[in-house]
């Protein structure tokens, strides 16, 4: 079972486009993980989390920048995190690694062979030379940045370029039909940010059906419903929206578990209305 075959079984059994975010940070962790030591914590928590909203998921995103942090044993605590993860259940690894030929091959190398992830996001920004390594994993997903969610996404990705057809589009969309030029073994998909749905019905229309990783809901002020309705393809499916801190600290006591599980039910389900299911 290859990536995308993977994620939509996960998708169709759960119902479900939702992804969990795990961004661990353990200033915000309940009163009952406070005392022990900071990679403890964070294993404990994560497990609480994954074992509550595993029935409403469709993927699991873990950031790695919140694992490095943690210097020498942070990788040992990512490994005992995503072990954790049901293995029908995709993980997308939020890497956005970007560097030269043989960088992106032990890139490609620790995320899939080392750590065995469902998938990587990546950074283009290179060019094919660099995404090839990641590409050659056919049976793994990559998603490249396309339309990011932050504020200043626009700084380059508005920018227009003139294009071989002699047409100006914002970089955005030439990178989409970029990626969608490299998809030959069907492992390709994009990162576009909630916060800008009609940039994303725009690639959506370009590239009708690669997957589109979808952050920025919740706390950066996303709009759930608008961006359903422009990231799924023509089934309704292969939007795959991402949720982290919504869910993660949706209670600061030490609730939180069952209150992570209840908000990622209503995301989930508040996704399917927007899809007319």
């Amino acid at each position: 079972m290859n990536f995308l075959e993977k994620l939509l079984a996960a998708s169709h059994k759960q119902n479900s486009l939702l992804c969990v975010g795990l961004d661990p940070e353990p200033s915000h962790f309940p009163p009952i993980l406070l005392g022990e030591p900071v990679e403890t914590s964070i294993v404990r928590f994560c497990h609480a989390i994954i074992t509550a909203t595993s029935p409403y998921v469709c993927a699991y995103k873990p950031n790695l920048a919140f694992f490095e942090a943690l210097g020498p044993i942070g990788m040992a605590v990512f490994q005992q995190v995503i072990g954790a993860i049901p293995p029908d259940i995709p993980i997308i690894v939020d890497a956005k690694r970007g560097d030269i030929g043989n960088s992106a091959r032990n890139y490609a190398a620790a995320i899939f062979d080392v750590y065995h992830c469902d998938a990587v996001t990546v950074n283009p920004y290179l060019g094919y030379d660099s995404i090839a390594p990641f590409l050659a994993y056919r049976d793994k997903g990559i998603f490249l940045l396309c339309r990011t969610s932050n504020p200043s996404a626009g700084d380059f990705q508005d920018l227009l370029v003139q294009t071989d057809d002699g047409q100006a589009r914002p970089l955005y969309e030439v990178i989409a039909l970029r990626v969608q030029s490299w998809n030959e073994a069907g492992n390709c998909g994009l990162v576009v940010g909630a916060t800008y749905p009609q940039q994303m019905q725009s690639i959506r229309v370009l590239c009708p059906d690669l997957p589109i990783l979808i952050p920025g809901i919740g706390k950066q002020g996303g709009d759930l419903e608008a961006s359903v309705r422009a990231g799924v393809d023509a089934q309704g499916e292969r939007a795959i929206v991402s949720v982290s801190r919504a869910i993660l600290y949706a209670d600061k006591g030490n609730n939180y578990a069952a209150e992570a599980a209840r908000q990622a039910r209503s995301l989930r389900d508040q996704m399917n209305a927007a899809r007319g299911r």
